[in-house]
């Protein structure tokens, strides 16, 4: 049953699990993720190098629209998440710097 009292069926059950699962799977996938780039965010401070690489985020727009286009995913919405994602890594990044810069 469902919050309203009415049976939920079973397939529709079942799609909401394999979505909450999928969800899941993406929190984790993400925490992974912000962890290699916060490293990426010492790295590049230590170096003294931009929190941005216009280049590189280039290449990847690229390559998620493309993997999006494959994955019958639309692209357009591909590239807004990935932006999403890297206005916060950069967010990050130029903290990173801005921390590392007070210590040195």
């Amino acid at each position: 049953m469902n919050d309203q009292g009415r049976v939920v069926p079973a397939e529709l059950a079942r799609l909401r699990g394999s979505i909450d699962n999928v969800d899941a799977a993406l929190i984790h996938i993400l925490a992974e993720r912000f962890k290699a780039t916060q490293r990426v965010g010492v790295l590049k401070a230590e170096l003294g190098l931009p929190a941005s690489d216009p280049g590189r985020e280039a290449q990847q727009v690229a390559r998620l629209r493309r993997l999006a286009h494959e994955a019958e995913l639309d692209p357009v919405f591909a590239e807004k998440f990935l932006a999403f994602i890297v206005a916060e890594v950069i967010r990050h990044h130029e903290d990173i710097a801005q921390g590392h810069a007070h210590r040195t």
